[in-house]
């Protein structure tokens, strides 16, 4: 089992100590949340909390998804970073696999790219692409970067997007993993279909359950049985016995996080109070794991 550091919307002069004091501590990977603006008005709700309420996201500092991701990657050896996710429809696919790809190259293939469809109008409105199709339109975006990023030539004829032969180097040395985030059925078909994995952004244990038989049951219908990364939040993943559960279950990857982020209130935890939380927990759960 491969065990994820999540951290969001706190000091961001904590990142890269954080990535560094995690690597040390035996997490594989560490995440990388994504958003690009806050709209004064919006009647969007947020789909992971109980109520839909998105209020908390309000004057949380959030350093560009790309940015981040490179200053961690620059900082540590061995550790992988995952956007989770990304927003990929609001953005041009050949830019984002030109970043995806050189962030992959430069690390030494580090780099898990976690992508998702934003669930507000307004993203695709401050970023001039429209909301209706995006699924259509995420769908396209996951083939050129894709196809994009494995190198040589490529050609893209869709129905949002028509690009001559081209090509982009550097290209990572082996291929990008594209982790598809969503607990939709057209989420999960497409993590099935098109997704090197799927991210399951947390929720009821029985959920997850369900979740899971209908993402085995899609890759047995599109014969997708390869190697598939499957990154899990899970209560289980707190204890040596649960995490146990989760890999009976298929789950490849546990993210863990010691903080509720979906508050008002800014985080006051101390950088020194976060690596111990990450150390304690590597110490109880992933050496015993792994150990």
């Amino acid at each position: 089992m491969r065990f994820t550091y999540a951290e969001a919307m706190t000091d961001p002069s904590y990142y890269v100590p954080l990535a560094q004091a995690a690597e040390a501590a035996g997490y594989s990977s560490i995440t990388v949340a994504d958003s690009i603006a806050y709209p004064e008005e919006s009647d969007s709700t947020y789909p992971y909390t109980p109520d839909g309420n998105r209020e908390f996201l309000e004057d949380k500092p959030f350093v560009e998804a790309f940015v981040l991701s490179a200053a961690i990657l620059a900082a540590t050896t061995t550790l992988r970073v995952t956007p989770f996710v990304v927003k990929l429809p609001i953005r041009p696919p050949v830019l984002v696999a030109k970043q995806a790809a050189s962030l992959a190259a430069l690390s030494g293939n580090r780099f898990g790219f976690g992508v998702g469809i934003s669930p507000w109008p307004d993203d695709f409105e401050i970023m001039g692409v429209p909301f209706a199709g995006r699924g259509a339109r995420m769908d396209e975006c996951v083939d050129i970067v894709r196809g994009l990023c494995a190198g040589g030539y490529f050609e893209f004829h869709g129905e949002y997007y028509d690009l001559p032969p081209i090509k982009i180097t550097p290209v990572p040395t082996e291929p990008l993993p594209i982790l598809i985030g969503g607990h939709s059925e057209p989420a999960l078909r497409r993590a099935a279909r098109r997704g090197d994995g799927w991210m399951h952004a947390g929720g009821d244990p029985a959920e997850l359950d369900r979740l899971l038989a209908r993402l085995d049951t899609l890759r047995t219908e599109y014969d997708t049985r390869k190697d598939f990364e499957i990154h899990v939040i899970s209560l289980d993943g707190f204890t040596v016995d649960g995490v146990k559960r989760l890999e009976d279950k298929g789950v490849t990857d546990v993210i863990v996080g010691f903080r509720n982020p979906y508050t008002t209130e800014h985080d006051t935890e101390s950088l020194d109070t976060k690596i111990s939380n990450l150390s304690r927990f590597a110490e109880r759960v992933i050496a015993a794991t792994n150990g």
